[in-house]
C-alpha cells in the first residue's frame, strides 16, 4: 500500500519555495537594489531622480552595445568589435559633420542630421556584415573575425582624423545641419533622449526575440547549430544578421555617446566591448549561446553603470573601480557556471517485475 504521506512530502518537497534558485536566477535585479541601496547610504546625492537619470543617459550606451552583443551571443558567437565600432561611427558622423569636400566640384556638401545619422547605421551594419560572412560562410572562428574587425575600425578612425578629433559637431542653421546635439542633450517628459533610445531598441529585441520566428532561430543556433540546420532553420543567415545588427547598435551608440560630447573622437569607445559582454553575462546570458534576455540583459547594464557612478560620487579611486567592476565580472560568471553547470539527477531505471512460474509442487 502506498504511504501517503511520504508522497505528499515530496511532492511539497518537489514543489516548495526555493529560495536560493530565485536569489540565483534574480540576481542582477537584486545586485542593482543592493547597489542603491548602498550607495544611496554612502553619498545623500545619489538616491535622486535627477542623479539616477544623469546615470541612466550613461547607461544608454552600454545598454545599446549590449543589446547587439546579447543577439550574438544567444547564437553562440562574440562581438569584440562593437568598440570600435562606436569610435568609428562617431568619426564618420563628426567627419559628415564637418562637411564632405568635393574637390573636382569645388563645393562642400553639408548633410541633413538624418542623412548623417543613416549613413552612420549604414557604417556599423557594414562592418557586422563583413563579421557575418567571415564567420558563417568561411568559418572564421568569432573571436578571430571580431578582434580583426576591432583593429580595422579603430585603424579606419585614426586614419579619418589623423588621431585628432572632431569638435562643435552642433552644426550651423545656415548650412542646414543643426540638431546633432538633439540626441545627447534633449529631454522629453524629461527623460534624456539617449534613454528613450535605449528602451525602443529593448523593446523591439525583446519582442523580435520573444514573439518572431526570427527570434527562435536564434535561440535554435545557439542550443545547437547542427540540429536547428537539419530542422531547416537558415543558420548561415542568422548568424550573419545577429553580427549586423550588433554593428547597427554600436554605431547608435556611438551617435548618442557623439551628441553627448558634441565631439568625435577615434579612441571613443575603447574596451567597451568587455563592459557590453559584462552586462550580458551579469543579466545572465550563458556564453556558449541559447539562454539568455533582453530584460537580464539591461538589468546588467544598469548594475555596471550604476555601480561605477556610484564609486564616481563617493569619491573612490579609479583604479579601485576598475577592481570593483571586475571583482563583479567574475563574480556574474561564476553564478553562471553555478547555474547552467547544474543537470538533473539521473534517476535508477527500475528493472521491471517479471512473472515467475509458481514452484510446482
Amino acid at each position: 500500500m502506498t504511504d501517503i504521506s511520504s508522497t505528499t512530502g515530496r511532492t511539497g518537497a518537489s514543489s516548495g519555495f526555493d529560495l536560493g534558485r530565485i536569489l540565483l536566477e534574480g540576481r542582477a535585479f537584486f545586485a542593482l537594489i543592493a547597489i542603491i541601496a548602498v550607495f544611496s547610504f554612502l553619498s545623500p546625492v545619489y538616491f535622486s531622480t535627477a542623479n539616477f537619470l544623469i546615470m541612466a543617459s550613461h547607461v544608454a550606451i552600454f545598454g545599446l552595445l549590449a543589446i547587439g552583443m546579447l543577439l550574438v551571443i544567444l547564437t553562440g558567437g562574440i562581438d569584440l568589435s562593437v568598440g570600435s565600432t562606436l569610435g568609428l561611427a562617431g568619426v564618420i558622423a563628426g567627419f559628415l559633420m564637418q562637411g564632405v569636400t568635393l574637390e573636382p566640384l569645388g563645393v562642400i556638401l553639408y548633410p541633413p542630421v538624418w542623412v548623417v545619422v543613416v549613413l552612420t547605421c549604414l557604417v556599423g551594419a557594414f562592418i557586422g556584415l563583413l563579421n557575418g560572412v567571415l564567420i558563417a560562410y568561411f568559418k572564421v572562428p568569432a573571436f578571430v573575425a571580431t578582434l580583426g574587425l576591432l583593429y580595422v575600425a579603430r585603424g579606419v578612425a585614426l586614419l579619418m582624423t589623423n588621431g585628432l578629433t572632431y569638435n562643435n559637431l552642433g552644426g550651423r542653421p545656415e548650412l542646414g545641419n543643426t540638431g546633432f546635439q538633439w540626441l545627447g542633450f534633449n529631454r522629453l517628459f524629461n527623460v534624456p533622449i539617449g534613454v528613450l533610445v535605449l528602451v525602443v531598441v529593448a523593446v523591439i529585441a525583446s519582442v523580435v526575440l520573444s514573439r518572431t520566428a526570427f527570434g527562435r532561430w536564434i535561440y535554435s543556433t545557439g542550443g545547437n547549430a547542427r540540429a536547428a540546420e537539419l530542422s531547416g532553420v537558415p543558420v548561415r543567415r542568422v548568424q550573419i544578421l545577429v553580427y549586423v545588427l550588433s554593428g547597427v547598435c554600436a554605431a547608435i551608440a556611438g551617435l548618442v555617446l557623439s551628441s553627448q560630447l558634441t565631439s568625435a573622437g577615434p579612441t571613443a569607445g575603447t574596451t567597451y566591448e568587455l563592459t557590453a559582454i559584462a552586462a550580458v553575462v551579469i543579466g545572465g546570458a550563458a556564453l556558449t549561446g541559447g539562454r539568455g534576455t533582453v530584460r537580464g540583459t539591461m538589468l546588467g547594464a544598469f548594475v555596471i553603470g550604476f555601480l561605477s557612478d556610484g564609486l564616481v560620487i563617493i569619491g573612490v579611486s579609479s583604479y579601485w573601480q576598475t577592481v570593483f567592476t571586475g571583482a563583479v565580472i567574475v563574480f556574474a560568471v561564476l553564478l553562471n557556471s553555478i547555474q547552467y553547470g547544474r543537470r538533473p539527477a539521473r534517476t535508477k531505471a527500475v528493472p521491471a517485475r517479471t512473472s515467475q512460474p509458481a514452484p510446482k509442487a
